[in-house]
């Protein structure tokens, strides 16, 4: 678990130093656009994947694949250099925990506050609506909210907001339980 602060630590400075970098040049908005169409491909290449995890790859070829992405995808200028930046210093397996933190650092700006909301399904439309009236009640601030489907939680709902969590999944309820069978 050390290693997973660490790393969020590492990834929150590099989220600062972009999001400062993106005030002076004025695109906090296009930045974070790129950063959610790239926290988009995340989730749906297991190719990208694969390349920013994976040891097997350098910081050079992880670059080259960020900066054909970057190109593809007419990123912002000031992301793009980011995006070598980060190859070249070895961190691009940071990028998913560099892009959390921009999101949270961009929505604080706004007087915003954002919520990551895991499921087992997909919520739908009523749902998400619903759950965006219960966080608006509860935090007193129109919250954004950014989804995830989780089967392994097999259903409920967790709500993370900062480092607060709500955890009304049904795995952590039978992990309780089976807890408190264990000291039975």
């Amino acid at each position: 678990m050390a290693d997973d602060s660490k790393a969020s630590n590492v990834g929150g400075r590099y989220a600062q130093a972009l999001f400062d970098l993106a005030i002076d040049e004025k695109n906090v908005a296009a930045v974070e656009a790129d950063l959610k169409s790239l926290k988009a491909m995340h989730a749906e290449s297991k190719d990208l994947r694969t390349l920013l995890a994976s040891p097997a790859f350098s910081a050079e070829d992880k670059g080259k694949g960020l900066a054909a992405i970057a190109a593809k995808a007419k990123l912002n200028a000031t992301t793009v250099k980011f995006l070598g930046l980060l190859s070249a210093n070895g961190r691009a397996g940071l990028l998913m925990s560099v892009i959390t933190s921009y999101e949270a650092l961009s929505a604080k700006a706004r007087g915003a506050v954002s919520a990551e909301v895991t499921t087992a399904l997909p919520l739908t439309a009523a749902q998400s609506k619903g759950v965006a009236e219960a966080l608006r009640k509860a935090l007193g601030k129109d919250p954004e909210i950014s989804t995830r489907v989780d089967p392994s939680i097999l259903g409920g709902i967790k709500v993370k907001v900062g480092s607060r969590l709500f955890d009304a999944s049904l795995r952590s309820k039978l992990d309780s339980l089976k807890f408190a069978l264990k000291r039975a």
